[in-house]
């Protein structure tokens, strides 16, 4: 067996054992609900605008078998490997970002490039580039993550040309996204708290700066008002918001029933994607929208679990930060739909629209369950 180096100890690698069943089920459970919501929520939209009510879902559908199998597939590969496509991976994930600037707009975002016939959004393969490129270097740093050299300045480095390029196309939730999910691995790692409180004051003062000399102060004060009261303009800017938190009410204490929503048909604006956990509210209720949180929360609890009893520094760092991404993008999304923050377009895992990064998605499930093989501990 070859060894491996875990804190500067070699140590002989660990047999492959079982995944993790438990996470398995959570991920398997999330995507069936996603799904069956998907073509509730979808058919009557798909049906005038595609004149079909199909369209959608089988869509989604044989992007969820691609990406299932390709879940298994990954999670027998060993996730170590992974080491050498940290910085090509980070590259790529550089140039499409790029490549995206200057593809066709859509309302007026450049967020997607067309590969082989699909719409795909680099963005997607950005944040698991970060999240590799991080779980690499807190690894071999992990004993001086406490130092600006080795804790902070490597990380900015990698951090921002990414945050910049995402936050330019522009996609305002995802550059939040990334960024989270950035420092949440590199408190976890070990980055000393007063860093992060130097990096907040200054991108908060380079965002000031930016809204005050580019001009767009009068922009930024209109979405804090619309945020604050979407009635202000009820059939414009604020016309999404409010008609999410019609269907959310309409929704009351058990739903209207599934298959059952009124807000989808043509109110809500495109119900299968940023908006769909409206939906969710509005034909389940708060009961049915309160147990999908709870399966979310278990989620990101399991993973959390994993990344515990992971053998080393790497495997628990993956396996923080892709569940911590699932669990801050489900929160985002439900703060959007809600109006408990200003809506900036970001998508639900497992339940909105969109099969590439469905595909992408599933694909890192594989690697969580494949740090679960080599876990320490039995399985539970």
């Amino acid at each position: 067996m070859c060894p491996l180096k875990n804190k500067g100890v070699a140590v002989e690698k660990p047999k492959r054992g079982g995944m993790d069943i438990t996470f398995f089920v959570l991920t398997v459970t999330l995507l069936g609900i996603g799904l069956i919501m998907l073509f509730s929520a979808s058919y009557a939209y798909a049906l005038h605008y595609y004149d079909d009510s199909f369209h959608f879902i089988k869509s989604q559908l044989v992007f969820a078998v691609i990406g299932l199998a390709g879940m298994i597939i990954v999670s027998y590969f060993d996730y170590h490997w992974l080491h050498k496509l940290a910085l090509p991976l980070y590259g790529l994930s550089l140039v499409l970002l790029v490549l995206a600037l200057f593809s066709k707009p859509v309302n007026d975002a450049h967020r997607w490039i067309w590969i082989a016939g699909r719409q795909f959004q680099p963005s997607e393969l950005a944040k698991f580039a970060i999240i590799l490129m991080f779980a690499h270097m807190i690894s071999l740093n992990a004993s001086e993550m406490g130092t600006f050299k080795k804790g902070v300045l490597p990380f900015a480095i990698f951090l921002v040309p990414v945050v910049g390029l995402i936050a330019i196309e522009p996609h305002l939730s995802g550059t939040i996204l990334v960024v989270l999910m950035a420092f949440v691995m590199m408190f976890i790692g070990g980055t000393k708290f007063r860093w992060f409180a130097l990096a907040g004051g200054t991108v908060g003062g380079a965002g000031a700066a930016y809204i005050l000399f580019s001009g767009k102060v009068d922009y930024a004060m209109s979405r804090i008002k619309i945020w604050l009261d979407p009635f202000s303009d009820p059939s414009d800017k604020g016309h999404q918001t409010l008609q999410s938190l019609y269907a959310i009410g309409s929704g009351g204490l058990l739903g209207q029933g599934l298959g059952n929503s009124r807000q989808k048909y043509l109110y809500v604006p495109e119900p299968q994607n940023d908006f769909i956990f409206s939906i969710v509210c509005e034909e389940l209720g708060f009961i049915g929208a309160s147990l999908i949180i709870i399966i979310f929360a278990l989620f990101v609890w399991r993973g959390f679990v994993i990344a515990m009893r992971a053998r080393d520094k790497f495997g628990s760092m993956l396996v923080l930060g892709l569940s911590s991404q699932i669990g801050i993008q489900a929160i985002l999304n439900i703060g959007v739909v809600t109006n408990t923050i200003p809506n900036t377009g970001i998508s639900l895992p497992f339940f909105s629209s969109g099969g590439s990064s469905l595909v992408m998605l599933l694909l890192q499930m594989g690697v969580i369950l494949s740090v679960s093989r080599y876990s320490v501990y039995e399985k539970t």
